[in-house]
Protein backbone atom coordinates (compact mmCIF):
# COMPACT_ATOMS: atom_id res chain seq x y z
CA UNK A 1 0.00 0.00 0.00
CA UNK A 2 1.44 3.24 -0.63
CA UNK A 3 0.28 6.83 -0.62
CA UNK A 4 3.40 8.38 -2.80
CA UNK A 5 0.89 9.65 -5.53
CA UNK A 6 -0.78 12.30 -2.96
CA UNK A 7 1.79 15.25 -2.46
CA UNK A 8 3.41 15.72 0.83
CA UNK A 9 2.76 12.40 2.08
CA UNK A 10 6.27 10.67 1.08
CA UNK A 11 7.11 9.60 4.59
CA UNK A 12 4.50 7.34 5.07
CA UNK A 13 5.70 3.73 4.91
CA UNK A 14 3.04 1.93 6.92
CA UNK A 15 4.93 2.39 10.26
CA UNK A 16 2.64 5.39 10.97
CA UNK A 17 -1.01 5.74 10.26
CA UNK A 18 -1.37 8.86 7.92
CA UNK A 19 -4.58 11.25 9.53
CA UNK A 20 -7.29 13.06 7.07
CA UNK A 21 -8.79 16.15 9.67
CA UNK A 22 -10.54 19.01 9.40
CA UNK A 23 -13.58 20.83 9.70
CA UNK A 24 -17.10 18.98 8.16
CA UNK A 25 -17.58 21.90 6.08
CA UNK A 26 -15.61 25.44 4.69
CA UNK A 27 -17.59 27.73 6.83
CA UNK A 28 -15.35 30.64 5.94
CA UNK A 29 -11.67 31.54 4.91
CA UNK A 30 -9.96 32.31 8.62
CA UNK A 31 -11.89 29.37 10.24
CA UNK A 32 -10.39 27.20 7.61
CA UNK A 33 -7.39 28.16 7.83
CA UNK A 34 -7.43 28.58 11.68
CA UNK A 35 -8.04 24.57 11.66
CA UNK A 36 -5.48 23.76 9.01
CA UNK A 37 -2.78 25.43 10.62
CA UNK A 38 -3.23 24.22 14.54
CA UNK A 39 -3.23 20.95 12.30
CA UNK A 40 -0.46 21.36 10.43
CA UNK A 41 1.30 22.34 13.85
CA UNK A 42 0.68 18.84 15.61
CA UNK A 43 0.75 16.48 13.19
CA UNK A 44 4.24 18.12 11.56
CA UNK A 45 5.41 17.75 15.50
CA UNK A 46 4.22 14.21 15.91
CA UNK A 47 5.65 13.05 12.69
CA UNK A 48 2.25 11.82 11.23
CA UNK A 49 1.25 11.89 7.48
CA UNK A 50 -1.45 14.38 6.95
CA UNK A 51 -4.12 15.64 4.65
CA UNK A 52 -6.69 18.53 5.33
CA UNK A 53 -10.10 17.66 4.76
CA UNK A 54 -13.59 19.72 4.58
CA UNK A 55 -16.29 19.82 2.24
CA UNK A 56 -16.72 22.70 -0.51
CA UNK A 57 -20.58 22.00 0.08
CA UNK A 58 -22.61 19.25 1.62
CA UNK A 59 -25.40 17.85 -1.06
CA UNK A 60 -26.62 15.19 1.53
CA UNK A 61 -28.92 17.02 4.20
CA UNK A 62 -31.57 16.09 6.13
CA UNK A 63 -33.75 19.38 6.57
CA UNK A 64 -34.20 21.84 3.82
CA UNK A 65 -32.85 24.56 6.05
CA UNK A 66 -29.48 23.09 6.64
CA UNK A 67 -26.51 24.67 6.05
CA UNK A 68 -24.66 23.23 2.63
CA UNK A 69 -22.13 25.96 2.50
CA UNK A 70 -20.84 29.12 1.43
CA UNK A 71 -20.82 28.67 -2.56
CA UNK A 72 -19.10 25.82 -4.71
CA UNK A 73 -16.02 28.09 -6.02
CA UNK A 74 -15.49 30.21 -3.55
CA UNK A 75 -14.93 26.94 -1.26
CA UNK A 76 -13.33 25.20 -3.28
CA UNK A 77 -11.07 28.46 -3.91
CA UNK A 78 -10.17 28.61 0.15
CA UNK A 79 -8.94 24.99 -0.25
CA UNK A 80 -6.88 25.53 -3.14
CA UNK A 81 -5.27 28.54 -0.76
CA UNK A 82 -4.60 26.29 1.92
CA UNK A 83 -3.04 23.45 0.05
CA UNK A 84 -0.67 26.50 -1.65
CA UNK A 85 -0.17 28.40 1.50
CA UNK A 86 0.43 25.84 3.77
CA UNK A 87 2.15 23.33 1.66
CA UNK A 88 -1.00 20.40 2.74
CA UNK A 89 -2.24 17.92 0.52
CA UNK A 90 -6.31 18.35 0.68
CA UNK A 91 -9.44 15.97 0.32
CA UNK A 92 -12.96 17.52 -0.41
CA UNK A 93 -16.48 15.53 -0.97
CA UNK A 94 -17.98 15.41 -4.54
CA UNK A 95 -21.47 13.91 -5.40
CA UNK A 96 -21.56 14.02 -9.16
CA UNK A 97 -19.49 13.71 -12.25
CA UNK A 98 -19.34 17.35 -12.97
CA UNK A 99 -18.11 18.00 -9.30
CA UNK A 100 -15.47 15.74 -9.94
CA UNK A 101 -14.20 17.46 -12.62
CA UNK A 102 -14.86 21.19 -11.01
CA UNK A 103 -12.52 19.91 -7.69
CA UNK A 104 -9.62 18.74 -9.80
CA UNK A 105 -9.68 22.10 -11.37
CA UNK A 106 -9.37 23.47 -8.29
CA UNK A 107 -5.68 21.20 -7.66
CA UNK A 108 -7.60 19.01 -4.90
CA UNK A 109 -5.48 16.09 -4.40
CA UNK A 110 -8.04 13.56 -2.74
CA UNK A 111 -11.84 13.44 -3.88
CA UNK A 112 -14.04 11.41 -1.59
CA UNK A 113 -17.12 9.14 -2.51
CA UNK A 114 -20.02 9.96 0.43
CA UNK A 115 -20.82 6.57 1.42
CA UNK A 116 -24.27 7.02 0.24
CA UNK A 117 -23.18 7.14 -3.02
CA UNK A 118 -20.52 4.43 -3.29
CA UNK A 119 -22.01 2.40 -5.43
CA UNK A 120 -22.52 5.17 -8.32
CA UNK A 121 -20.35 3.90 -11.07
CA UNK A 122 -20.61 7.38 -13.55
CA UNK A 123 -19.34 8.82 -10.03
CA UNK A 124 -16.79 6.92 -9.10
CA UNK A 125 -15.47 6.40 -12.98
CA UNK A 126 -15.55 10.23 -13.14
CA UNK A 127 -13.21 10.59 -9.96
CA UNK A 128 -11.08 8.00 -11.78
CA UNK A 129 -10.44 9.64 -14.60
CA UNK A 130 -9.05 12.98 -13.29
CA UNK A 131 -6.55 11.39 -12.16
CA UNK A 132 -6.49 12.17 -8.54
CA UNK A 133 -6.48 9.89 -5.87
CA UNK A 134 -9.90 8.64 -4.95
CA UNK A 135 -11.01 7.83 -1.37
CA UNK A 136 -14.33 6.05 -1.33
CA UNK A 137 -16.35 5.81 1.80
CA UNK A 138 -18.01 2.40 2.68
CA UNK A 139 -21.63 2.49 2.60
CA UNK A 140 -23.52 2.06 5.56
CA UNK A 141 -25.57 -0.97 4.10
CA UNK A 142 -22.77 -2.07 2.50
CA UNK A 143 -20.36 -5.24 3.95
CA UNK A 144 -16.17 -4.95 3.67
CA UNK A 145 -16.19 -7.22 0.94
CA UNK A 146 -18.55 -5.82 -1.47
CA UNK A 147 -16.12 -2.42 -0.92
CA UNK A 148 -14.17 -4.67 -3.43
CA UNK A 149 -16.47 -3.73 -6.60
CA UNK A 150 -16.22 -0.31 -5.65
CA UNK A 151 -12.71 -0.26 -5.80
CA UNK A 152 -12.85 -2.20 -9.02
CA UNK A 153 -14.89 0.83 -10.80
CA UNK A 154 -11.75 3.57 -9.89
CA UNK A 155 -8.95 0.66 -10.56
CA UNK A 156 -10.19 0.32 -14.29
CA UNK A 157 -8.38 4.03 -14.58
CA UNK A 158 -6.34 5.16 -11.66
CA UNK A 159 -4.80 2.76 -9.00
CA UNK A 160 -4.84 6.01 -6.05
CA UNK A 161 -6.96 4.66 -4.01
CA UNK A 162 -8.03 4.69 -0.18
CA UNK A 163 -11.04 2.82 1.33
CA UNK A 164 -12.79 4.38 4.44
CA UNK A 165 -14.74 2.30 6.99
CA UNK A 166 -17.37 4.30 9.11
CA UNK A 167 -20.02 2.33 10.39
CA UNK A 168 -22.64 0.42 9.58
CA UNK A 169 -26.66 1.00 10.03
CA UNK A 170 -27.81 -0.37 13.31
CA UNK A 171 -31.35 0.15 13.80
CA UNK A 172 -32.85 3.55 12.41
CA UNK A 173 -30.60 5.68 14.58
CA UNK A 174 -27.52 4.19 14.88
CA UNK A 175 -24.49 2.62 14.02
CA UNK A 176 -21.69 0.24 15.04
CA UNK A 177 -18.38 -0.55 13.63
CA UNK A 178 -17.02 -4.10 12.91
CA UNK A 179 -13.32 -3.66 13.08
CA UNK A 180 -13.09 -7.02 11.02
CA UNK A 181 -13.61 -5.01 8.21
CA UNK A 182 -10.61 -2.74 8.49
CA UNK A 183 -8.17 -6.23 7.54
CA UNK A 184 -10.82 -7.32 5.13
CA UNK A 185 -10.74 -4.38 3.25
CA UNK A 186 -6.91 -4.28 3.28
CA UNK A 187 -6.73 -7.57 1.70
CA UNK A 188 -7.91 -5.54 -1.70
CA UNK A 189 -4.20 -3.98 -1.67
CA UNK A 190 -5.28 -0.36 -0.78
CA UNK A 191 -4.68 1.82 2.56
CA UNK A 192 -7.85 1.66 4.69
CA UNK A 193 -8.90 4.42 6.94
CA UNK A 194 -11.12 4.73 9.90
CA UNK A 195 -13.47 7.60 9.70
CA UNK A 196 -13.63 7.61 13.41
CA UNK A 197 -16.30 10.85 14.04
CA UNK A 198 -18.83 10.13 11.54
CA UNK A 199 -18.83 6.40 12.79
CA UNK A 200 -20.18 7.94 16.02
CA UNK A 201 -23.25 9.30 14.14
CA UNK A 202 -27.02 9.04 15.37
CA UNK A 203 -28.74 10.19 12.11
CA UNK A 204 -32.14 10.40 11.49
CA UNK A 205 -33.12 12.33 14.77
CA UNK A 206 -37.05 13.52 14.93
CA UNK A 207 -35.05 17.34 14.98
CA UNK A 208 -34.14 16.49 11.63
CA UNK A 209 -30.36 16.74 13.01
CA UNK A 210 -27.93 14.52 13.46
CA UNK A 211 -26.59 13.54 16.53
CA UNK A 212 -23.40 11.53 17.95
CA UNK A 213 -21.70 10.18 20.50
CA UNK A 214 -18.20 12.47 20.72
CA UNK A 215 -17.64 10.92 24.17
CA UNK A 216 -16.44 7.90 22.30
CA UNK A 217 -13.97 9.68 19.61
CA UNK A 218 -10.75 8.56 21.64
CA UNK A 219 -12.42 4.66 22.01
CA UNK A 220 -13.29 4.11 18.96
CA UNK A 221 -9.65 6.19 17.36
CA UNK A 222 -7.59 3.62 19.35
CA UNK A 223 -9.54 0.51 18.69
CA UNK A 224 -9.16 1.45 15.02
CA UNK A 225 -5.06 1.93 15.35
CA UNK A 226 -4.99 -1.35 17.07
CA UNK A 227 -7.08 -3.41 14.69
CA UNK A 228 -4.42 -1.47 12.18
CA UNK A 229 -6.19 0.75 10.45
CA UNK A 230 -4.02 2.62 7.65
CA UNK A 231 -5.29 6.15 8.15
CA UNK A 232 -7.85 7.90 10.83
CA UNK A 233 -10.57 10.21 9.36
CA UNK A 234 -11.77 12.91 11.92
CA UNK A 235 -13.64 16.02 11.93
CA UNK A 236 -13.07 18.96 14.58
CA UNK A 237 -13.63 22.24 15.19
CA UNK A 238 -12.58 24.44 18.30
CA UNK A 239 -16.52 24.75 18.68
CA UNK A 240 -18.50 22.30 17.62
CA UNK A 241 -21.54 23.32 19.18
CA UNK A 242 -20.82 26.32 16.75
CA UNK A 243 -20.32 24.23 14.01
CA UNK A 244 -22.53 24.26 10.97
CA UNK A 245 -22.20 20.51 10.61
CA UNK A 246 -22.05 17.56 12.00
CA UNK A 247 -20.67 19.32 15.11
CA UNK A 248 -22.56 16.68 17.66
CA UNK A 249 -20.09 14.08 16.75
CA UNK A 250 -16.76 16.49 16.18
CA UNK A 251 -13.83 16.53 18.33
CA UNK A 252 -12.83 19.59 19.84
CA UNK A 253 -9.59 21.29 18.40
CA UNK A 254 -7.61 21.26 21.50
CA UNK A 255 -8.22 17.81 22.27
CA UNK A 256 -6.48 16.53 19.10
CA UNK A 257 -2.79 16.62 20.74
CA UNK A 258 -3.75 14.71 23.96
CA UNK A 259 -5.62 12.02 21.02
CA UNK A 260 -2.65 12.00 19.31
CA UNK A 261 -0.03 11.12 21.93
CA UNK A 262 -2.81 8.38 23.01
CA UNK A 263 -2.57 6.52 19.91
CA UNK A 264 1.17 6.65 18.91
CA UNK A 265 2.53 4.50 21.53
CA UNK A 266 -0.70 1.78 20.44
CA UNK A 267 0.82 1.82 16.43
CA UNK A 268 4.19 1.71 17.61
CA UNK A 269 3.23 -1.49 20.19
CA UNK A 270 1.08 -3.50 17.14
CA UNK A 271 4.48 -3.19 14.58
CA UNK A 272 6.63 -4.30 17.49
Amino acid sequence: MSLLSIPNIKEYNNRMFFMIAGPCVVEGRDITFQIAEHLKSLTERYRIPFIFKASYKKANRSRYDSFTGIGDRKGLSILKEIRERLKLPVLTDIHSAEEASLAASYDIDVLQIPAFLCRQTELLEAAAKTGKCVNIKKGQFLSPAAMKFAAEKVARYNKAIMLTERGSQFGYTDLVIDFRGIPQMQQFGYPVVLDVTHSLQQPNQSSGVTGGLPQLIGTIARAGVAAGADGLFLETHPNPEQAKSDGANMLRLDKMESLIKSLIPIREAILN
